[in-house]
């Protein structure tokens, strides 16, 4: 999502606008793809040979200060700081909710050396934008970690519940605009209006460019409520700016006082889980390697300090299970983009 600002001056002529406008998405354009190309040459430099313990390439499909990111950079301190790999890097390739860094990383086949974050949001992705790639065309390792939305609502709104929010949106659904950081978020509010017997075409979703912009929407009165990452929005809770109405969970989290949407009345229980995952085309042995490398990554104590610092929840799926989960996932997002028209 983009978002977009005033010009200051005066308005040029209109066909010199539209001169202008043609250049800045070719310049764009070129930027994105200068971008991947740049990023892909590092990926392709850095992943020589077979052996993980020498050298990895970590990717996060997203810009720097991200959740992806976070990932990435939090297993590459991990694995340094415990000399599990000699050598790893981050590389960043964001564009098109991460299906840029998958199209890259599908090429890549046979090389162990490169392993992409992703998740929930990258699945999204992949049947948002109907791309090219899928999670299909590289090899699942693990999902490794799940965060929680939490739906709020300034501290001044009249919904004091949960229930008494549903209310007045059952009663008007197109006059309770909602907002979220992002296509994830998107589909929690339409996961909570499918549970609350409410068509999500006629919902209003009001996109923002992160989750600071989605709180200020909050703040100023443009939306009356808000979906989104419970790290994001904590501080907001913790001052007294916001509302916290529902934890989207399976069940209550130690730590978190907040209730769950399930256990009032509403089952909705999409998580923003994050997963890892390597090329294509690897032998059993190459794939087996990795995720011995993952979970002893995931067992050090600087892992186990970061997953407190961005109140993550540990969920670790591997193998065979794995597959089943993220068939499962699909087959659950895809029916949610379909209920969104």
């Amino acid at each position: 999502m983009t978002s977009s600002g005033a010009e200051a001056g005066a308005r040029p002529p209109a066909r010199s606008r539209t001169r202008r406008a043609a250049a800045r998405i070719i310049g764009g354009a070129v930027m994105v793809a200068a971008i991947a190309t740049a990023s892909f040459g590092s990926i392709s430099s850095a992943a020589q040979g077979d052996d993980i313990r020498s050298s990895m390439t970590i990717i996060a499909p997203a810009a720097a200060g991200g959740g992806w990111d976070g990932v990435a950079r939090e297993m590459q301190q991990a694995q340094k700081a415990n000399g599990l790999i000699n050598n790893v890097q981050v590389v960043n390739m964001p564009g098109a909710g991460g299906t840029i860094a998958l199209g890259n990383v599908s090429v890549l086949s046979g090389q162990p050396n490169n392993i992409l974050v992703g998740g929930t949001g990258l699945l999204a992705a992949t049947i948002q934008f109907d791309s090219a790639a899928t999670l299909d065309d590289v090899t699942p390792l693990a999902v490794i970690v799940e965060e929680y939305n939490v739906i709020v609502v300034p501290a001044d709104s009249p919904y004091q519940t949960l229930e008494e929010l549903m209310a007045a949106w059952k009663a008007d659904p197109r006059a309770m605009p909602w907002s979220g950081g992002g296509s994830f978020d998107q589909l929690v509010v339409t996961d909570l209006a499918l549970a609350a017997g409410i068509d999500p075409v006629d919902t209003t979703y009001i996109p923002s460019d992160g989750g600071g912009e989605a709180i200020q929407a909050m703040l100023n009165g443009t939306v009356a409520a808000a979906a989104g990452g419970y790290p994001d929005n904590i501080d907001q809770i913790e001052s007294g700016r916001l509302r916290a109405l529902a934890l989207v969970a399976p069940e209550r989290v130690d730590g978190i006082d907040i209730p769950t949407a399930r256990e009032q009345g509403y089952d909705i229980t999409l998580t923003n889980w994050r997963s890892l995952s390597a090329p294509a085309g690897l032998t059993g042995e190459q794939r087996d390697g990795l995720v011995e490398l993952v979970l002893e990554t995931l067992d050090t104590p600087e892992w186990q300090d970061a997953i407190g610092r961005y109140h993550w929840t540990e969920k670790v799926i591997t193998g065979k299970e794995l597959d089943r989960f993220l068939a499962e996932e699909h087959t659950r997002i895809t029916r949610l983009y379909e209920e969104m028209g």
